[in-house]
């Protein structure tokens, strides 16, 4: 089942649910929402009163004049829709509920960040033949969506997406070979290295959310493999050493204090340069606070020190070697560049604006193409006449307000333009991302 069809499966079952026959789902659901917000969190307690709910409700779907005469397929999209809903209601409740997820979450987040700065594919035993880290972008990019959605069964698809790329790379590459068809000793190590190097965060949590609130009827056959394998992955990285790396000790331990020296703005070589003082630094000492008068540097600041060490950067050219489409031109593009170019624009708006929201900043406007100028132009006309307008007196009744609303009782529990609103983070992503909708049929119908 696509994603667009888990969206369409979601509002068909809010349209059912304003039917005057749905009040006693409609009841039973905000009472079950209610009630379970008003206990203190407790995973194991909670996943068990969720999957409770689901089944009983879908066993009663079945028997309900509202679904009579329905497909199996229609059926289980009511499911797909009652999950959606009642997850994203709860997401914040049951999502890192507990400190101690939160705390293996930035534990995990703190050592995928140490070890893919000198992680190697060789490192896990990856033969040459499977190599190939400008495709694994691919994967790490679905990886990296996870954290977009709140439902889930749409977390469940990044990752059966990620893994579904890596499959099909590793396929292709032992064809090219003359290989053997890859296995798991193939596969695992790469997904190890994929997030490692994507380094999605609150990666703990978004598993036991997975494991714990994902329909336990669906989380079945190929889902399920792959959704193992990432729990292996995440056992394999908390408890990753010089062993498990094929690394010496010594250089295990040199390797993640260069990291953090890396990490904590250091570089690698100022143990041998002296302060000016004339003593000589050491990167393993403590950083010292900032005193509390410092300014934090702008969005503006950071842009220019970078760019500057850019210039004087010999290995420039390989920093952007991800970015295929920099030095194109307009003539170099195809119908089938459409699609990555506008996922790439949307992660570097995302990223952007967060960074100026972390400094503080007001969000960057990107300058608008000359149409859109116009249309600028013409909006700002309308909007001046607007204000004019609603100077005069104006006795003629709102529609909106004066109108009934027939289905209030059902309308108002379930909020649907609202509901829509609230969703439009998982919902928006989820009709744009083709990539995630092609593939998520197989994996979770």
């Amino acid at each position: 089942m696509e994603n667009a069809d888990v969206f369409t499966g979601l509002h068909e079952f809010l349209e059912r649910m304003r039917q005057p026959s749905a009040s006693d789902f409609v009841k039973s659901i905000k009472s079950f929402i209610v009630s379970f917000s008003n206990n203190s969190p407790d995973p194991e307690r909670d996943s068990a009163a969720v999957q409770n709910f689901f089944a009983q409700m879908e066993v009663d779907f079945r028997v309900h004049p509202l679904w009579a005469g329905c497909s199996e397929e229609e059926l289980d999209s009511a499911g797909e829709g009652l999950e959606k809903y009642v997850m994203t209601k709860l997401f914040t409740r049951v999502f890192a509920s507990l400190p101690d997820d939160v705390k293996l979450d930035n534990i995990l987040h703190e050592k995928m960040a140490l070890v893919q700065q000198f992680i190697r594919p060789e490192n896990l035993d990856i033969q040459p033949p499977f190599q190939n880290e400008t495709s694994w972008l691919l994967a790490q990019k679905e990886l990296q969506k996870i954290n977009m959605y709140k439902a889930p069964r749409d977390k469940l698809v990044c990752i059966l997406n990620c893994c579904k790329v890596i499959n099909n790379l590793l396929l292709n590459a032992s064809i090219a070979s003359n290989e053997n068809p890859p296995g798991a000793d193939e596969f695992l190590p790469v997904l190890i290295y994929v997030t490692l190097k994507a380094n999605p965060p609150q990666l703990h949590s978004n598993l036991l959310y997975i494991q714990r609130y994902r329909r336990q009827s669906r989380l079945v056959a190929e889902a399920a493999y792959f959704f193992t394998n990432m729990l292996s992955v995440e056992s394999f990285i908390s408890n990753i050493d010089a062993k498990a790396l094929s690394m010496d000790e010594t250089e295990f331990e040199k390797n993640m204090e260069s990291a953090r020296a890396i990490l904590s703005g250091l570089s690698t070589d100022l143990n041998s340069q002296p302060n000016q003082s004339g003593q000589p630094v050491n990167i393993n000492m403590e950083p010292t606070a900032p005193p509390k008068s410092s300014k934090v540097p702008s969005l503006s600041d950071l842009e220019d020190k970078g760019a500057a060490l850019l210039v004087n950067d010999k290995q420039a050219s390989q920093v952007f070697r991800q970015y295929p489409y920099l030095f194109a031109h307009v003539g170099d593009l195809t119908v089938n560049d459409v699609e990555d170019l506008l996922n790439n624009y949307k992660q570097l708006v995302f990223k952007y604006v967060c960074l100026s929201k972390g400094l503080g900043d007001s969000a960057p406007s990107l300058p608008l193409k000359s149409s859109e100028t116009q249309d600028h132009q013409h909006a700002e006309t309308a909007k001046q006449q607007d204000h004019s307008r609603a100077a005069e007196p104006n006795d003629e009744p709102s529609k909106d307000t004066d109108r009934k609303d027939d289905g209030s009782n059902t309308e108002s529990l379930f909020e649907v333009e609202s509901l829509e609103s609230k969703l439009s983070e998982d919902q928006t992503v989820a009709l744009q991302d083709s990539k995630h909708e092609e593939s998520s049929q197989s994996q979770l119908s």
